[in-house]
């Protein structure tokens, strides 16, 4: 017996939440607008699910999701913006004082963050679909409507800004 659609849709498109919430707080850079624009997102998803035709829908998806977040800041009022901060959720530790490590991880992550909101959005996009959510050229392609070429410029664009930001190209030339 085939699967429904809503059966279908559960098995391969909401194990992918994670990814999308991740797309989404990235290019959005405020929890709260995440977690909406995934469940724009889904909503769109659903609607449109009778036109995937299989194959890998993670890239479907996370097209959905960039298309809902430019659709989202167009539309979006001027509002105060509440930083994602990792250490804040699900940490069963919080209350703990953090050891040296965890200092310094903290440190190095938030340089890692402020150094990717200095990015122009389309070089952020791309660093967060290939770095982060592991895509190939061609599926960030896909997702960003993008010539591979271009890809693979903003790609290599981002990488350098991000280490001139981190301090790193000095460094690893000598």
């Amino acid at each position: 017996m085939p699967d429904s659609t809503l059966e279908s849709f559960e098995r391969i498109v909401v194990p992918l939440l994670d990814d999308a919430y991740t797309l989404a707080r990235y290019l959005m850079r405020d929890e709260h607008d995440a977690q909406d624009v995934v469940q724009e997102a889904y909503l769109r998803a659903w609607r449109h699910y009778g036109g995937f035709h299989g194959g890998d829908a993670r890239p479907w998806l996370l097209a959905i999701v960039r298309n809902c977040c430019h659709s989202w800041r167009r539309a979006a009022r001027p509002r105060q913006v509440v930083e994602y901060v990792d250490e804040e959720h699900g940490s069963p530790e919080s209350g703990q004082r953090a050891t040296d490590a965890d200092a310094i991880e903290a440190s190095d992550r938030a340089k890692l963050r402020g150094a990717l909101d200095q990015l122009l959005p389309e070089y952020r996009e791309a660093i967060v679909l290939r770095e982060i959510e592991g895509l190939t050229y061609k599926e960030i392609a896909s997702v960003t409507g993008a010539p591979i070429g271009t890809v693979m410029s903003r790609l290599a664009r981002a990488r350098r800004r991000l280490q001139e930001a981190l301090g790193l190209g000095a460094r690893e030339a000598s």
